[in-house]
């Protein structure tokens, strides 16, 4: 059974940081382009935030540029996103997903930034 599971979510003040993890079961990340998608409130589309290729080059949206780096793991099949500088408008549930051929969405984590 394919399975995403997101983590690393929480409440931080602005300026602050957080590392978001996603690691998946039953599909191998190697060989996908991995991306950090945001929902920022219920009903809202999810935006790309990030995606990550298997060679490690990345593509940021302009938002967060400067602030955020996706990673990977292939060995531990699990994608990462670094979160700096983070300000209220990063609020969202954060999802990670392939890019192409989409796997069942996890049920996401949530980060909130206070002002």
């Amino acid at each position: 059974q394919v399975q995403l599971v997101e983590s690393g979510g929480g409440l931080v003040q602005a300026g602050g940081s957080l590392r978001l993890s996603c690691a998946a079961s039953g599909a191998m990340v190697s060989g996908s382009v991995m991306a950090w998608y945001r929902q920022q409130a219920p009903g809202k589309q999810r935006d790309l935030v990030a995606f990550i290729r298997d060679d490690g080059s990345t593509n940021y949206t302009d938002s967060v540029k400067g602030r955020f780096i996706i990673s990977r793991d292939n060995a531990k099949n699990t994608v990462y996103l670094q979160m700096n500088s983070l300000q209220p408008e990063d609020s969202a549930i954060y999802y990670c997903n392939r890019v192409r051929f989409k796997l069942a969405w996890g049920q996401g984590t949530q980060v909130t930034v206070s002002s």
